[in-house]
């Protein structure tokens, strides 16, 4: 262990709107903070640097034989340059030290991120996306003190989009068999209403398994996460059951109707659809185990996002299968502020109210209501002026009845 009597403490803080929570940026974000650095005694610098990185790199190993007696292991790497950005916190013009006396000192930094595309921090088996700032401390006669911290770039995934608001739907059939023998054929049909989710929602399957052979077969449901990595033209992947919804087993001969299953996505990661060495992607599989022979899987490919379906898009999502979506009238303006309703004064003159406020003379009194056209009558309060709003209520009697009937 080396000790370093100069430095007690040396750090890195993002600066973030909430507190003890870390913060997320995105393409185009200003990342700022500052460097903590603490002395315990007078201190000579050289230099304090910051370097933020952002890279994406995968890496794996495979071992291949090449014959009876030989073998041999093959390593596949490559990585992605997202970020990259230099500056300097602290160093003397000329060249020489600073010094800096015992005690805190703080040093804040900002940057801006790439206007471009960024791609979402990821971790995984194979491979990782990552962006961190180290801090270098240099001193004279002196190990280099590093700090380094990293910091999560979430890209975001409008789900409110034609393509990921389009329904996912297929058919696919199989024949059963049993030691070479056709026991009848199986086939099941699925859809969603869009391609687009985000985690928390719940996904209402449509399906239908048609079970033609002699045998019960199960049908279950469950969406799978597909990780691929790519190296010097060769691919990885690593899959994984994120949530699973099993049915009710379906006899020979039978047929079974999911109308709107709910299967609720939990947790998980947005999908990666822009890196061009890591790909996370998601997908719905609609299944139907036979016994005897192998499974029958439909695909339905889902997206992650990050955006949330706005409230007018569930309502074109929930009839897109009936119709073709239309999205134009979600470009339209819709004014921040409505305009307030015109005056009674502006709509009815004076003449006219006091004509309509008058009371009814005798002969024009309810009791002949029968007699007359029922139009007639409400006609009178056409232009009446509508009752001033009031937070007192104006039948306390009537609400304190209305109120015991209710306990009744």
């Amino acid at each position: 262990m080396i000790l370093d009597f100069g430095v007690r403490n040396l750090r890195v803080v993002f600066d973030s709107p909430e507190l003890n929570s870390p913060p997320v940026y995105s393409s185009g974000d200003v990342v700022s903070g500052k460097v903590l650095l603490e002395l315990t005694g007078e201190t000579k610098v050289h230099s304090l640097k910051l370097h933020a990185e952002g890279f994406a790199r995968v890496h794996w190993t495979e071992s291949r034989s090449a014959g009876a007696s030989s073998a041999y292991t093959q390593n596949y790497s490559d990585e992605v340059e997202y970020l990259n950005h230099r500056e300097v916190l602290l160093q003397a013009d000329n060249g020489d030290v600073t010094v800096l006396q015992s005690g805190k000192h703080e040093f804040p930094f900002s940057f801006q991120l790439p206007e471009e595309t960024l791609v979402t921090s990821f971790e995984g088996k194979y491979g990782s996306i990552r962006y961190w700032v180290k801090v270098k401390l240099h001193r004279p006669w002196a190990t280099v003190r590093k700090v380094k911290k990293e910091f999560t770039v979430i890209e975001p995934i409008d789900i409110n989009t034609p393509a990921l608001l389009a329904p996912q739907a297929g058919t696919k059939d199989k024949m059963a068999r049993v030691w070479y023998r056709n026991c009848g054929q199986v086939s099941v049909t699925a859809k969603i209403d869009r391609k687009g989710y985000t985690p928390g929602e719940v996904i209402p399957v449509f399906a239908e398994f048609d079970n033609g052979s002699s045998r019960c077969v199960e049908p279950k449901a469950f969406i799978t996460q597909t990780q691929t990595f790519i190296a010097r033209g060769t691919m990885k992947q690593k899959h994984s059951v994120v949530v699973t919804l099993r049915g009710d087993r379906v006899g020979p001969r039978c047929r079974e109707t999911w109308h709107g299953r709910a299967i609720k996505i939990p947790p998980v990661g947005p999908s990666v659809l822009q890196c061009r060495i890591i790909k996370v992607a998601y997908t719905l599989k609609v299944c139907v185990n036979v016994p005897g022979t192998s499974k029958l899987c439909l695909d339905l490919p889902l997206v992650m996002g990050t955006i949330p379906l706005h409230p007018f898009g569930s309502r074109t999502s929930s009839v897109s299968s009936q119709c073709s979506l239309n999205l134009e009238w979600l470009r339209m303006g819709i004014p921040e502020q409505p305009e307030p309703p015109p005056d009674y004064s502006a709509i009815v003159s004076d003449e006219e109210a006091e004509q309509n406020m008058a009371p009814p003379s005798a002969e024009d009194d309810f009791t002949g209501v029968l007699q007359r056209p029922y139009f007639a009558y409400i006609q009178e309060f056409r232009f009446r002026p509508p009752p001033v709003y009031s937070e007192v209520d104006p039948n306390p009697q009537f609400s304190s009845i209305r109120r015991r009937c209710m306990t009744c």
